[in-house]
């Protein structure tokens, strides 16, 4: 299957590094809210690829390169309406992408460089780690053990099925609710759904800028991040501000 290649990323190691302060004995333990597709992994290869199938599955005119782009991170289904896609159509859509994606595009990912590393350092800060992601559960899952993400953070919570309303806010509310009387919380996300639903309970929301926004796109971030090496310490700051 030939997808579209990624642009290449260099991730330079910060010249001082985080030196994590652990939670102190008292204090309500702190809450990272991790966004996926575009945060934690570069998934676009798949997912367009995926995308790019449904349409033609249905006889539509495949979106342009950068349309297929926009695709990576909001609901599936909000993205097929936005793209032409009429409405009677949009189920029929979303099975032809699944069956696609399933057939082994799921795996066209890879955890951006310097990722796994930050969610160490978080981790031995004393937070607590959840994947909010607007990909369903069922498939959000396999993509993080497949990661190696599973095993570093307290939790995945994805979306729905296809047939139940959902958006980040909601997906976000699940998360929190994972972890009763937590101290402050921060959301980190690569798109405007993220800022949008952290804004929702009141969260900042740090964008990271090696995903997929397009410019401008988070422009209503509390702060940006432009490199995975320096993401733990961009968390830490935005907790610390949060706290005061």
């Amino acid at each position: 299957m030939t997808t579209e290649s990624s642009p290449s990323l260099t991730h330079p190691t910060p010249a001082e590094p985080v030196q994590p302060e652990p939670v102190r004995p008292g204090l309500a333990r702190p809450v990272v809210l991790l966004d996926l597709d575009g945060t934690l992994s570069e998934s676009a290869p798949g997912i367009t690829a995926s995308v790019a199938a449904a349409y033609r599955t249905l006889g539509l005119p495949v979106p342009t390169p950068a349309e297929l782009l926009s695709f990576v991170g909001p609901p599936l289904q909000d993205s097929l309406r936005a793209h032409g896609v009429p409405e009677d159509l949009v189920g029929a859509a979303i099975t032809a992408y699944r069956a696609h994606y399933d057939a082994g595009a799921l795996r066209e990912t890879r955890a951006y460089p310097g990722v796994l590393d930050a969610l160490r350092t978080l981790r031995a800060a004393g937070c607590a780690l959840l994947v909010a992601t607007s990909k369903p559960q069922v498939r959000a899952d396999p993509v993080c053990a497949y990661l190696g993400i599973d095993a570093l953070v307290d939790g995945v919570f994805g979306a729905p099925p296809d047939d139940v309303p959902s958006s980040k806010a909601l997906v976000i509310a699940s998360a929190l609710a994972s972890v009763p009387g937590h101290g402050p919380a921060v959301m980190v996300g690569d798109r405007m759904h993220d800022v949008v639903g952290a804004h929702a309970h009141a969260l900042p929301c740090l964008g990271v800028t090696w995903g997929y926004a397009e410019p401008g796109e988070l422009a209503d971030a509390d702060a940006l991040v432009d490199d995975p090496a320096d993401l733990a310490r961009a968390v830490l700051d935005l907790l610390a501000a949060t706290r005061r």
